[in-house]
């Protein structure tokens, strides 16, 4: 028998990984429900934005004539206005800035006040501590002063 070259055969395996490509299988029920439920009401709302676009619209435009015929007092009337009600949210916003000052310094004060019997002990002990150490180096200060008179008589 002669020998015959055998045919090689091809296994195609799938891949996992990074670079392995899937097999597109459609939609999911969720994705199905959510496009046929999203349809109708995303309709809806373009629709209603479009009316209230062309409302706007034919407002503006039977009301520019009115606006060019009343500005100089309209113009006026909504600087005021508009002053007025910055005055006010100024004036609010000093007065929580004054009530909050206060609270701040009124709690401050209260925390002081309970502090100052423990500064006050505390100052003591350490005005105790100071005269301690001032009148030890004061004898250490004298005794060095009469050695030096002593060694002094002993040399004349």
């Amino acid at each position: 028998m002669a020998d015959r070259p055998q045919p090689h055969q091809l296994q195609v395996r799938p891949q996992h990984g990074l670079g392995a490509k899937t097999q597109y299988q459609g939609p999911s029920t969720g994705q199905v429900l959510a496009v046929i439920t999203g349809l109708p009401v995303g309709g809806t709302l373009l629709a209603l934005a479009g009316l209230t676009l062309m409302g706007t619209i034919i407002g503006a435009l039977l009301a520019t004539p009115l606006f060019i015929i009343f500005s100089p007092v309209l113009v006026p009337a909504l600087f005021v206005i508009g002053l007025a009600v910055t005055g006010f949210l100024t004036s609010g916003a000093f007065g929580l800035t004054a009530l909050s000052s206060l609270s701040w310094v009124t709690n401050y004060l209260r925390r002081a006040a309970g502090l100052v019997p423990e500064q006050l002990d505390q100052m003591k002990r350490r005005t105790a501590d100071m005269a301690e150490f001032v009148g030890q180096k004061t004898k250490e200060g004298s005794q060095d002063i009469q050695s030096k008179a002593q060694d002094e008589k002993r040399r004349t």
